[in-house]
């Protein structure tokens, strides 16, 4: 087993509601809701879910782009390490300010609309190098060069560095932030939808040039997406997300070939398949999200779950490891598993 980069443990983020001419905080939106999870040096863990989950402010609050309520994230910092700035493992939670600005070479974000994340003002040369400027890597003409290099390995031609971003399209505004994203050599890389926004060929781009340049590079990503088609390609790992809490944990093969949480199940079964002579038995979920300001009691998903019992809507379930790094939270899972091997492994897609 490989060393884990990063560790979560119990993360929460919790944005209160506010009401009345005093302004108090009478209930909490709860977008993540004590999550635990792990990253692996080198590997990409896909984080999927349908919109309003939690997932871009489980990426957020990891970078402390957004304080977390509650929680750690334990983040392994070879280069601090070495200069002595921290022990092997930091808490990027309670990390001090002067680490904190430290741990932002090791820890970057490609952003999911490559138009808004970019200052219309500066060339899209300053906007790579920026970082580089703040945290003094690189000065005077190296740094052009520097720059001219991450344009070339990001696709993009080095006279396009004096350009503005509106001069760009979408698929090239996005090489721009991942060539931002890249230029301190960080050892993470949150990407938050970096796909959503792009054309459905473009996006293959975009994907085989990720994944070029983790193996160039060796770098490790979180690659938060709604859409399984897109994670499965390019994750050796998935998270499913439902109401700010994760479900089902598993290896892309074992969760798509036999899925362990309804909910995973459902969102399976909705992947299309190129191929027209195959039937998909899609499973339709009855009703709407739960309001993560009051989220139901016992497991939040069984006021649309075909398997809740009685147990379900009273206790919460465990996030419990059924072997081989497949984690899920749901009481019936045992049930889940035996209708795969019933089933002969029918479900698993072509």
């Amino acid at each position: 087993m490989q060393e884990s980069l990063l560790q979560v443990r119990g993360l929460k983020k919790h944005f209160p509601v506010r009401k009345g001419l005093l302004r108090r905080s009478t209930q909490a939106v709860k977008a993540v809701d004590g999550i635990d999870l792990s990253i692996d040096q080198g590997e990409t863990l896909g984080l999927v879910g349908e919109s309003g989950c939690g997932k871009t402010t489980v990426g957020r609050t990891i970078l402390r782009l957004l304080e977390p309520t509650e929680g750690e994230v334990l983040f392994r910092s070879p280069r601090l390490t070495s200069e002595g700035m921290c022990p092997q493992e930091v808490d990027v939670a309670k990390a001090p300010r002067k680490v904190l600005k430290e741990l932002r070479r090791d820890m970057q974000i490609i952003f999911q609309d490559p138009f808004s994340s970019l200052n219309p003002r500066m060339t899209v040369g300053s906007i790579v190098g920026e970082p580089l400027a703040i945290h003094g890597v690189v000065k005077g003409k190296a740094r052009e060069d520097f720059v001219a290099g991450l344009f070339e390995a990001v696709g993009l031609k080095p006279d396009h560095m004096r350009r503005y971003p509106h001069e760009f399209s979408g698929g090239q505004r996005q090489r721009i932030g991942i060539a931002r994203a890249i230029a301190l050599e960080p050892e993470l890389i949150i990407c938050d939808e970096p796909v959503s926004a792009l054309d459905v060929s473009i996006q293959a781009q975009v994907l085989n040039l990720l994944e070029s340049l983790q193996a160039e590079f060796g770098l490790t990503y979180l690659f938060v997406a709604h859409d399984l088609s897109v994670v499965k390609h390019i994750s050796g790992r998935i998270a499913v997300m439902y109401l700010g809490k994760i479900v089902e944990l598993a290896q892309t093969d074992a969760l798509f070939a036999a899925p362990k949480h309804p909910y995973t199940e459902a969102l399976v079964s909705a992947v299309p398949v190129p191929d027209p002579d195959y039937q998909a038995d899609r499973i339709l979920l009855e009703g709407d999200v739960p309001s993560p300001v009051d989220p139901p009691s016992g497991c939040s998903f069984h006021p649309r779950c075909h398997y809740a019992e009685g147990i379900c809507s009273v206790d919460e379930p465990v996030y419990r490891e059924l072997g081989d790094r497949h984690f899920v939270t749901c009481h019936m899972a045992d049930r889940l598993t035996l209708r795969s091997l019933q089933s002969g492994g029918e479900e698993a897609r072509p």
